[in-house]
C-alpha cells in the first residue's frame, strides 16, 4: 500500500427509493489517532455505527468529519410540527417580555429549527442505509486516491530531505579528523599550562586521548546513517508508517543534538562542523513537520 497523508477530501451523491436524495461528505486532516466525528440526521442512528466500522476498515489515522445530508424531493409533503413551533414562539414571546423587549419571533428561523417540519410521505430507512451503504465505498476510494496522491509528494520531500541529511553527515565525517586534531592540540596546551614542565609526556598524551575519544562523534554519525536507511526503507514499504517515521526523526534530532555538543567550543576547520549540525537539524525538523501528516 502507497504512502498516505491524512489531509483529504471527498463527496458523492444518490438517491434512495427515489424520492430521498443525499450527500456523504469525508473531510480529514492529521491526527495521531483515528479521530471520528459525524454529522448525521437523528433518524439515521443505525446507520452511523455501520458507517464508523466502513471509516475504521478504510483508514487508519487522522481526524475525520462525515457529514450526510438529505435532499427531499418537491413532491413530498411536508407538515408542521404545532407543537414544537407553538413551543417555540411561546418561549420567544416570554424572554422578550421579561426584558421588555419588543421582537417578534422570526417564522424562516423557527422553520429552519429541527423537526419544525415533518415529512408525511412514508420512509423506508433501510433502503436509505443500503444506498449510502452502497455510495460510502465510492467515497472512501476517492478520499484514499486524494490521500495517496499528498502522500506521493510528502514521500518525494522526504527523501530529498534524507538525502540532504546524508551529505551533511558525509561532510562532518569528512572533518571528523581535524576535530580531533583539534582537541588533542587544545587539550595538550591547557594541560601544559597547568601541570608546566614536570609534566610526563606520555602519560599527558594518554589523558588527553581519553578526552579525544569521549568527544569523537564517530558513534552518532553511524547511528544517523543507520537511522537513515531505516527511514528510507519504511519509504519503500509503504503503508501506515507515520508513526514510525515521526520517531525515528526524533531519534535523529538526538543525534544531531549529541553531535553538536561534543563539537562546541572549537576552533579552526572544526567550526564547519557546527553548521552542517545545524544544517542536519533544520532538514530533520522540515521533515517531522511533513512526516506527522503522514497515516
Amino acid at each position: 500500500m502507497p504512502i498516505r497523508s491524512m489531509t483529504g477530501y471527498a463527496q458523492v451523491k444518490g438517491q434512495a427509493n427515489g424520492q430521498l436524495g443525499f450527500s456523504l461528505s469525508l473531510k480529514s486532516v492529521n491526527h495521531r489517532f483515528l479521530d471520528l466525528h459525524f454529522r448525521m440526521p437523528s433518524e439515521t442512528d443505525s446507520l452511523e455505527m455501520k458507517l464508523r466500522r466502513a471509516v475504521k476498515e478504510n483508514l487508519g489515522r487522522g481526524h475525520v468529519e462525515l457529514t450526510l445530508s438529505l435532499e427531499r424531493s418537491n413532491s413530498e409533503s411536508m407538515t408542521l410540527n404545532k407543537a414544537l413551533v407553538g413551543a417555540y414562539i411561546q418561549t420567544f414571546r416570554a424572554a422578550a417580555a421579561e426584558f421588555s423587549l419588543a421582537a417578534e419571533p422570526d417564522l424562516n428561523v423557527i422553520l429552519r429549527t429541527p423537526g419544525a417540519m415533518e415529512n408525511t410521505a412514508p420512509s423506508h430507512p433501510e433502503e436509505l442505509e443500503a444506498a449510502v451503504l452502497a455510495k460510502s465505498g465510492e467515497a472512501f476510494t476517492r478520499l484514499n486516491q486524494m490521500r495517496e496522491e499528498e502522500g506521493r509528494s510528502i514521500e518525494r520531500d522526504l527523501r530529498e530531505r534524507m538525502e540532504q541529511v546524508r551529505k551533511a553527515a558525509h561532510g562532518v565525517e569528512s572533518h571528523r579528523q581535524a576535530i580531533l586534531q583539534n582537541y588533542l592540540a587544545k587539550l595538550r596546551t591547557r594541560m601544559q599550562e597547568l601541570i608546566g614542565s614536570q609534566a610526563d609526556p606520555d602519560r599527558m598524551l594518554q589523558e588527553a586521548a581519553l578526552l579525544v575519544d569521549r568527544s569523537d562523534i564517530q558513534e552518532e554519525l553511524v547511528r544517523l546513517n543507520t537511522h537513515i536507511q531505516h527511514f528510507l526503507g519504511l519509504l519503500d514499504a509503504g503503508g501506515e508508517v507515520g508513526k514510525k517515521l515521526d520517531f525515528l526523526l526524533q531519534e535523529m534530532n538526538r543525534e544531531a543534538n549529541t553531535l553538536l555538543s561534543k563539537t562546541s567550543g572549537l576552533a579552526g576547520e572544526a567550526l564547519k562542523i557546527t553548521e552542517m549540525g545545524l544544517a542536519i537539524k533544520s532538514e530533520i525538523e522540515k521533515a517531522r513537520e511533513q512526516a506527522q501528516n503522514v497515516e
